[in-house]
């Protein structure tokens, strides 16, 4: 099959089986996401929910997280992973939002990257989810099922080189909701370890044997 097929199958598949997807987060407001964002790096997304209604609580925007301690916060969210580097980050994040932003969370990618904690993944989650930009993040799951399906080569040996390389063969106007395409499929079909390939819709021509495919 070639690439350009490959493609259209599974983005066609996507498309009709889940017409509507975004992010499992769980999120009242531009801030509130980014936050979610931030503690869910090497965390799963059903923790962070779980800990999220007190936090956001306690610290419903930028002015009430920019006058916290990271000690404080860091009570809250102990049970993600890497709390005391993530509690950090929040409450400074929180700080710059206030001095350099009015509170408000920029909508453009260098912005969002000055803000402590923030790399280009969650950057262009924020843009995808809360401003409807045509981008693509690249996460473990996204990473994975990218090479898994043969979607791109074995020398995008980045999630930066996935990403231009899935930005170069999706059109842009499903850009968005194939970041959440990929990343739902790898969170529970073609997982990590295990993958259920009984349950996945592309068994019939995944590229187990192909050069360049990560699954054994």
């Amino acid at each position: 099959m070639k690439k350009k097929d490959r493609y259209n199958f599974v983005l066609e598949y996507f498309s009709k089986e889940m017409p509507r997807v975004t992010t499992e987060l769980e999120f009242g407001s531009v801030y509130q996401l980014l936050v979610a964002v931030i503690l869910s790096a090497q965390c799963t997304d059903k923790r962070v929910n779980m800990i999220t209604p007190r936090l956001f609580e306690c610290y419903p925007d930028a002015k009430s997280m920019a006058a916290a301690e990271a000690d404080e916060v860091y009570e809250l969210i102990k049970s993600v992973s890497y709390p005391n580097s993530k509690s950090r980050h929040l409450v400074e994040m929180s700080r710059m939002l206030m001095a350099e932003y009015g509170g408000e969370v920029p909508n453009t990618m260098d912005d969002l990257m000055k803000l402590p904690g923030v790399g280009r993944k969650t950057a262009n989650v924020i843009q995808a989810v809360a401003f409807g930009r045509s981008v693509i993040a690249v996460d473990t799951h996204v990473f994975r099922v990218s090479h898994r399906l043969g979607l791109v080569p074995k020398s995008c040996d980045t999630p930066l080189k996935v990403e231009k390389e899935l930005m170069r063969n999706i059109p842009l106007d499903m850009v968005a909701d194939a970041h959440h395409w990929l990343l739902l499929h790898g969170r529970y079909v073609c997982t990590s370890r295990a993958p259920h390939c009984d349950k996945c819709q592309f068994e019939s021509f995944c590229p187990k044997q192909m050069e360049g495919s990560k699954l054994e």
